[in-house]
């Protein structure tokens, strides 16, 4: 027979309420009070009835992470930071790898309704995504991390999406590349759209435009299938911006079947600098946003909303993004 407070409450000496109080944080419990039962739940081998506990505090002490394409290095690394600073404050986390189009919350994720979570960090919202206000008009405190939703109202966790396509324009310019190509995002994905934005803006500062575009997904063989097209042109771009690392990496494999050689015939930028752009492998050029830094801040926002610490409006927390020069890029 499991172990209930009540004989939590006669090992410790003390009533099953004073227990219950101890082991939920009531304040009101002196400290000796608590030690003492949590010693006498040691060795009672006692778990708690986390459905019980639920019903009291009006809280499941777990947490939604919504991502994209679990086979994509970008969004474990993400996941990885995340669900350490959730269980350091106690919480669990539940994964969800699914689409995150436009649609009502009802229709694309009925797992989170009833208040099955106590918040949601979504890392691949696509522009348009009504569902993120559905959940925020239930009370579920969320927080949009990577991606943006326009006039979502909730907690934004980006990088500088526009200013790291123009540093990825600039660098290009500056080694002398003229006739450059861009191998974007998702139309409907806003790290596409913005990057894409930067990326004109720093070519229209020289006099330049894109020379040669494409438009996919965020995956290798987006990269792969587009730069080989790219490459096939009478007149081949001499340098390629790839809107995220995965993407450079199909174009990377591209070049080497086609006996281009990287960087003296081919620079190639890519974006994020998740933890394989940097093996000797690849020495991948790319424009670094700070994932770790990103997902503790989501993780401390959604956090505080949940424990009800702060009551101000939404933010919108922008990190910087910079050049990791590598072996990817040369001059033209």
């Amino acid at each position: 027979m499991a172990t209930t407070t009540r004989d939590v409450a006669r090992e410790a000496g003390v009533s099953q309420s004073t227990v219950s109080r101890a082991l939920n944080g009531d304040p009101r419990v002196a400290p000796e009070t608590r030690a003492l039962i949590q010693a006498a739940a040691k060795r009672l081998s006692y778990l708690p009835n986390s459905a019980a506990r639920s019903l009291i505090t009006q809280r499941t002490d777990t947490i939604g992470i919504l991502i994209g394409e679990i086979t994509n290095p970008f969004y474990p690394q993400l996941v990885d930071v995340l669900h350490d600073e959730f269980t350091l404050a106690g919480f669990r986390t539940v994964l969800l790898n699914e689409r995150a189009d436009a649609g009502r919350a009802d229709e694309l994720f009925p797992q989170l309704q009833g208040r099955f979570v106590d918040g949601i960090v979504i890392a691949n919202a696509m522009l348009g995504a009504t569902f993120v206000d559905d959940f925020h008009k239930q009370g579920i405190p969320v927080v949009l991390l990577n991606r943006d939703v326009d006039d979502a109202h909730v907690d934004r966790v980006v990088s500088d999406n526009t200013g790291g396509g123009e540093v990825a324009a600039t660098t290009l310019v500056e080694l002398g590349h003229r006739r450059i190509g861009l191998i974007g995002g998702p139309a409907n994905a806003s790290t596409a759209r913005d990057r894409a934005l930067g990326f004109e803006r720093g070519l229209a500062r020289a006099g330049l435009e894109v020379a040669s575009r494409r438009v996919g997904e965020f995956t290798h063989q987006s990269g792969y299938q587009w730069c080989l097209e790219l490459l096939r042109e009478p007149a081949p771009p001499t340098a390629i911006f790839a809107a995220n690392d995965v993407i450079a990496f199909g174009v990377l494999d591209a070049a080497k079947r086609m006996g281009i050689r990287v960087p003296e015939d081919l620079s190639v930028i890519g974006y994020d600098d998740i933890e394989m752009a940097g093996w000797e492998l690849f020495g991948l050029t790319t424009v670094r946003q700070p994932l770790s830094q990103m997902a503790k801040a989501a993780a401390r926002m959604l956090i505080e909303r949940i424990e009800g610490r702060v009551v101000r409006e939404p933010a919108r927390l922008v990190f910087p993004a910079n050049l990791m020069r590598r072996q990817t890029t040369t001059y033209a």
